[in-house]
């Protein structure tokens, strides 16, 4: 095998090239593309993945590689090849693609570990970092990268070499695999008994040990062995905890009436009350059933466009039931965990042991478990045939793809934005599901412009659903006026009293209330007590923000500053007090006004913990919470049977955010709100609190019209040349020097605008200018469809690295996003 003499390996760091190692013959006839190999890069192992084999002698040295970690390559080629479409469309690295698609415990960094030897330290001169590193190692081992984190200094190598050396410590330089499959030990009859006269025989001979007579028979009890079969597996624990005496199981074991196995058993809790079958569809889903398959036949991608509540999740389980029966995999994705527990709860109760889950909050050897299992790389557990998951899922190594659902396609939480890869699980589905000729259905009540727009173009089939399952009349919508309400007095801290009124009368009849509060616009501003004044910004007429650490009033739109004022303009007051409202102060209020009511926040902060959020939604289905106060995450497709009335707080905040797709989100928030009011019997109530009543978006949402609402925003988007008429990059800038942020890119922008010209806009500070001490700055280029995105791209890379040569710039951090959200 002499054509292929060296490896090209990527390695989880972002470096854009991959890296070249040479093959020692031992393992020249088992390397594959697709194998986890480790190498070292600078004295430090890593796990990389065989991405090719060149002949080619790079310039510089070669090192070997030192180890092969799999048998069977642990990525599949198609999935090489998503790779590198990610890494090309994205622009970003191979090795970033690689850190994002594996959970860690896959892609260990073997870290050299450092163990002292034991010598006489009496004549041996040691410098003062040496003695650190001994004291630092003599409790217990350290890796080389928590060596160096503890002493603080850089070429921590050379100090431990010189101390191997002087023969004081030794390298060890081992790669774990830190993922072990979850074991159990198992216990049965030995093979010989295998008849009713056999078993007694045996129990016969064990007269005397009264111990191991009970652990027989409490083996008998348990696993009841049959004609048909005589020793049955059961777990080791099982029975101990029946008869609880280690010796006598150990003394059956030796006189081999019992045999001991070890088999690989899932970490999931997988008890599974009896499976429900799927409710058959109504005639309005299963017209809607038959189209999609019709579509299939011609479109790989198909959008279903169902009102809220229409029974998308029934259709769903019937496709999914389809193509399980042709042998295939299928691929369900959410845009967030928090939606997952009610859907993961209708799915597992159909398709039981099926079903994995892949998603933020299980942890690093869960992952690892359901990525192995998807691939059917665990023994005893067969592979899955379903994944619920969410954006990162779409890395699993699927074998048979057949179909890829995406619910709430219109959701941004599709999209990463930290770190690379800036992917969009949506987007990336579509290519996916190429590579495997596989089917993908968009779900939604609220189509995003650009997939809407790939329907109306025939790109993407398109199923509509108008009709609610079992005929739930549409919420009645009311708009509160917040401005005038303020003025007639009506306004009661953050609530109209429009909103109050019908908070109460919801109590009263023992029905639930929702309220909302987006989480983005959380600017803090002042406001007088006495008089309601609010200091805004004199160009732009929005509420100025306050900035705390400076004490300064900043206009988030021009940047207009002024030092914040003592005293009210309007009336000279000195009651200015900080307005600035998250789900706390919701939650704090709704209490002063309803001191009896249950009230519950959901939002980041009540669902750090790991089942945080499925508590507090079951509690909120059994009634023990009467008012739900919470951020996006009570807009998700949860349908709770009590739900009379849904409050927005602040719906202005979503309408003023600069972003041209403030008023697709703010529509499609409303809408996704609103379809939580009502059910069965009686129709739902939505109040919407907003200064600006006669806004055109507000009519839409009132007359739940998305066709109208998309022809409005579609002219928009074209006279503006937005998506769907361009392609968005935006490039950040970031850096700790202002100055440096500033004049680099301004440079940057100058340079590509002498090919790009009009289409580059910027550099502008976005919202918040500085996170963390980094400053950041960013422009925007627009795409139109006749240029090459790849060859802009190019441009982009190649101008930005020429750049990045000059004296003080090889520092800044230029950041690429593409289709950015």
């Amino acid at each position: 095998s002499s054509s292929m003499p060296y490896a090209l390996v990527i390695l989880p760091i972002a470096s854009p090239k991959l890296y070249t190692y040479s093959i020692p013959d031992v393992f020249l006839d088992k390397i594959k593309k697709g194998q986890r190999v480790v190498v070292q890069v600078r004295n430090r192992l890593y796990t990389g993945i065989v991405a090719g084999f060149t002949e080619e002698k790079p310039k510089y040295e070669v090192k070997p590689i030192e180890e092969i970690l799999d048998s069977e390559p642990l990525i599949p080629e198609n999935y090489l090849e998503l790779w590198q479409w990610i890494a090309d469309y994205y622009m970003c690295t191979l090795g970033e693609v690689y850190t994002a698609a594996l959970p860690s415990s896959l892609r260990l960094e073997g870290q050299h570990t450092v163990y002292p030897v034991e010598t006489d330290l009496k004549n041996i001169l040691l410098t003062d970092i040496e003695k650190e590193i001994l004291a630092a190692i003599k409790k217990k081992p350290l890796t080389l990268n928590n060596l160096q984190k503890k002493i603080g200094v850089k070429n921590i190598v050379s100090f431990t070499k010189s101390l191997v050396e002087k023969g004081l410590v030794r390298i060890d330089q081992v790669v774990e695999n830190p993922f072990k499959p979850k074991t159990q030990k198992f216990v049965s009859l030995s093979p010989e008994i295998n008849t009713p006269e056999k078993l007694e025989q045996t129990i016969n001979s064990l007269s005397r040990a009264k111990k191991q007579t009970e652990l027989v028979l409490a083996y008998i009890s348990l696993a009841k062995p049959s004609i048909k079969n005589p020793n049955p597996l059961i777990s080791k624990q099982k029975l101990l905890e029946k008869v609880d005496s280690i010796s006598a199981y150990q003394a059956l074991l030796k006189r081999n009436i019992f045999i001991e196995v070890e088999k690989t058993i899932s970490r999931f809790d997988t008890k599974f009350e009896q499976l429900r079958k799927i409710n058959p569809l109504t005639p309005a889903q299963q017209k809607a059933f038959e189209q999609i398959n019709t579509l299939f036949e011609q479109k790989d991608t198909v959008l279903l466009f169902g009102v809220t509540s229409s029974g998308k999740t029934e259709i769903y389980l019937h496709l999914i039931k389809q193509y399980l029966a042709q042998g295939k995999q299928v691929l369900y994705l959410l845009p967030e965990i928090a939606i997952t527990t009610q859907i993961i709860y209708r799915i597992q109760a159909v398709f039981g042991q099926k079903v994995g889950i892949y998603h933020s909050k299980l942890n690093d050897s869960e992952r690892a478990e359901v990525w192995k299992r998807t691939a059917g790389m665990l023994e005893d557990l067969p592979p899955y045939q379903i994944i619920i998951g969410v954006r990162s899922a779409i890395f699993l190594p699927f074998k048979n793809l057949g179909l890829i659902i995406v619910d709430e396609e219109h959701e941004n939480t599709y999209k990463q934005f930290d770190p690379a890869p800036r992917y969009n699980a949506r987007d990336v589905a579509i290519v996916l599901a190429k590579k495997f000729k596989a089917k993908v259905l968009l779900g939604t009540a609220t189509p995003s412009i650009e997939s809407y727009w790939n329907a109306q173009k025939g790109k993407y089939g398109l199923v509509t659903l108008t009709q609610r399952f079992q005929d739930i009349k549409m919420p009645q919508i009311i708009l509160a006026d917040t401005r005038l309400g303020q003025k007639q007095r009506k306004m009661h801290g953050i609530f109209h009293k429009v909103l109050l009124d019908e908070i109460k009368k919801t109590l009263e009849q023992k029905q639930q209330v929702i309220l909302f509060r987006n989480r983005r616009g959380f600017a803090p501003y002042l406001e007088c007590q006495d008089c309601g004044w609010i200091p805004k910004c004199k160009f732009c007429d929005v509420s100025l923000t306050y900035h705390k650490e400076t004490n300064k009033l900043v206009c988030h739109y021009c940047g207009y500053t002024i030092e914040a004022p003592r005293r009210c303009e309007n009336c000279g007051s000195f009651k200015l007090r900080l307005k600035s409202y998250g789900t706390e102060r919701v939650e704090d209020e709704i209490a002063v006004f309803f001191p009896d009511a249950k009230v519950q926040r959901l939002d980041l902060d009540t669902t750090r913990r790991k089942n945080a959020y499925a508590q507090i939604i079951e509690r909120f289905e059994k009634g023990e919470i009467d008012i739900l106060v919470g951020t996006q995450m009570v807009t998700k497709g949860l349908d709770f049977e009590n739900v009379r009335l849904v409050g927005i707080l602040n719906a202005d905040s979503l309408l003023n955010y600069p972003d041209f797709r403030s008023y697709e989100r703010a529509f499609q928030l409303m809408v996704q709100v609103s379809g939580r009011a009502g059910r069965k019997n009686a129709q739902g109530l939505v109040i919407i609190q907003t200064a600006h009543p006669d806004h055109q978006v507000f009519k839409y949402v009132i007359e739940n019209n998305y066709t109208e609402f998309f022809k409005w925003q579609i002219k928009e988007r074209q006279d503006f040349s937005y998506p769907p008429f361009t392609r968005i990059i935006k490039i950040t800038v970031k850096d700790k020097s202002e100055q440096l942020v500033n004049d680099f890119s301004k440079l940057l922008a100058y340079h590509l605008r002498k090919h790009l010209k009009h289409r580059v806009l910027g550099p502008e500070f976005p919202l918040v200018k500085k996170v963390q001490t980094w400053y950041r700055k960013e422009i925007v280029i627009k795409i139109e469809p006749k240029l090459s995105l790849s060859k802009v791209k190019k441009l982009i890379i190649n101008t930005t690295n020429q750049l990045k040569q000059r004296e003080n710039y090889y520092r800044i951090f230029v950041i690429y996003d593409v289709d950015p959200m």
